[in-house]
């Protein structure tokens, strides 16, 4: 059995395990990332892409800032990753848009939308548009189409070329990356990790657990909890088509490439990555509502992804008391939080300086609300 000695292990290369492995290697520790099979439940290849902040905090001021924080961060490591790699994730921030069909709805955005900014103690960077000011962003909505919320730090990235590109990243900066693997055991023991993978050992005083739903069993090997539930979401991609949208929808986006990317469906259904037809159905019958002239164009493929979700949908941002040195990290806005999961929250795990926004996020407030 060989073993190999690494100041930092994180387990899981998506999205969330790079953007934290990258964040170590830019400061200059010896990171090793472990990944999983081709054929894992991997939520990044599914993701949407999106740099989303409307709506997101709603009753959890903290995450609201999180995220906020992260929005304005990202065309920094947008363009570094740019220079370091070569690669162009194809970050686009002219603001998102919230489509609504009823003014009841759009009406109801705006107050909740009012109440996150009184609990934030600001001017919350949104505007309500009705059908005549959103035709003048987005001349091809369809007659169904009331108004919508407009947020001007929204906007999206290629989520595949943003993977590439910290992939890319970190191995330029010194990580390794060990794929096809799978972790057989976690130890603990006179302050330093050992970490069984196959007939190899990985030695290391820190290890981060980011490997999605895989974390529910990994965490409890290092005395934290990481309580997930997959949810399944569904996705449309259209041919090549004019460009038409600048402004990226909730549901529907037009990527760098000129394909349409349609989503999204909500799916408690365990394991199952699959799509439906009724499903896919009803994701395009709302987008071609929302925009008449997709109606014309061919679908070119589908597919299902699994969210990694919380029982509050809010992120979990742990370190082990039990495992001094183990961390676990798990959300479900990847894309949009990789700046401050890379920047803030490695800080915090290297130095131990907690980031205000996050101090919440532990597991524990699960136990609380259950008793």
């Amino acid at each position: 059995m060989t073993s190999r000695h690494i100041d930092t292990l994180v387990i899981g290369g998506g999205v969330v395990g790079m953007s934290v492995a990258y964040g170590f290697a830019r400061a200059g520790d010896s990171v090793c990332v472990l990944d999983g099979s081709d054929d894992a439940f991997r939520a990044s290849r599914g993701n949407f892409g999106l740099v989303w902040v409307q709506n997101k905090g709603l009753g959890r001021p903290a995450y609201a800032r999180w995220t906020m924080s992260a929005a304005r961060m990202w065309p920094s490591l947008a363009a570094e990753l740019a220079e370091l790699t070569g690669v162009d994730v194809e970050l686009h921030q002219p603001g998102g848009l919230s489509m609504s069909f009823d003014e009841s709805t759009l009406t109801a955005s705006s107050e909740k939308l009012n109440a996150l900014a009184k609990d934030l103690g600001i001017t919350y960077p949104y505007e309500v548009l009705d059908a005549s000011g959103l035709r003048k962003l987005t001349p091809q909505i369809g007659p169904d189409v009331v108004g919508a919320i407009y947020c001007k730090l929204d906007g999206h990235v290629s989520p595949l070329r943003t993977l590439r590109a910290l992939v890319h990243g970190f191995m330029a900066r010194g990580g390794q990356l060990v794929s096809n693997v799978n972790v057989d055991k976690i130890e603990h023991k006179l302050g330093e990790f050992r970490v069984t993978v196959g007939g190899e050992t990985f030695t290391s005083g820190r290890v981060v657990l980011a490997a999605g739903l895989g974390n529910g069993e990994l965490a409890a090997q290092v005395g934290l909890a990481a309580p997930v539930r997959p949810i399944r979401g569904q996705i449309l991609v259209t041919e090549r088509v004019e460009p038409f949208l600048r402004y990226p929808c909730h549901f529907v986006r037009q990527t760098g490439e000129g394909t349409v990317q349609i989503g999204d469906s909500k799916e408690d259904v365990g394991m199952d990555d699959s799509t439906t037809l009724p499903e896919l159905a009803r994701i395009a019958a709302r987008a071609v509502r929302c925009f008449p002239m997709l109606a014309d164009v061919n679908l070119v493929r589908t597919w299902g992804a699994l969210r990694v979700m919380s029982p509050d949908g809010y992120p979990i941002y742990d370190a082990s008391t039990e495992c001094p040195g183990a961390f676990v990290v798990t959300c479900h806005s990847g894309i949009t939080l990789a700046p401050v999961h890379a920047g803030p929250l490695v800080d915090w795990m290297r130095a131990g300086i907690e980031p205000a926004d996050i101090l919440d996020f532990k597991a524990k407030r699960f136990h609380v609300q259950a008793s």
